[in-house]
């Protein structure tokens, strides 16, 4: 039963925080958008993005001590293609106007004709990069 409790109060976790943040300021919950208007935000605009990224730093050092992990195994990738990776999902983040969470969860969520679209684009390129990965890198990169 665990297998499914965990996935389970996450997603309801995840879409009271979506349904809190949009119900509180108005403001959709899409991570890149959120740190990225934290670099670009007026002064009246910043301090919700910075309790923000600190709510989310904060809570990962909190849960560390009781020894939950969401990661099942330890992620084995060089430094490179971990820096490679963050480059190209920021830049993904840029030209499709949202990242997973602000067009998966929110987006889909308001029945967004593009956050449809892009949600599926996303899954289907993951699919692509990762079947890539294991034929031509052995699953390292």
């Amino acid at each position: 039963m665990t297998q499914f409790l965990y996935p389970i109060l996450g997603g309801v976790l995840i879409g009271l925080s979506a349904a809190g943040m949009l119900w509180s300021n108005g403001k959709v919950l899409g991570v890149s958008g959120i740190v990225g208007g934290a670099l670009r935000a007026k002064s009246w605009d910043l301090f919700w993005r910075i309790a923000f990224i600190l709510g989310m730093i904060v809570g990962a050092l909190l849960i560390q001590p009781s020894g939950f992990s969401v990661m099942s195994e330890s992620v084995d990738r060089s430094l490179v293609g971990v820096a490679v990776g963050g480059l190209l999902v920021g830049f993904g983040t840029t030209i499709s106007n949202g990242c997973t969470s602000g067009h998966g969860i929110c987006g889909i969520s308001r029945l967004s004709p593009r956050s449809i679209v892009a949600t599926s684009c996303f899954i289907a390129t993951g699919i692509l990069a990762v079947t890539f990965i294991n034929i031509f890198f052995g699953g390292k990169l």
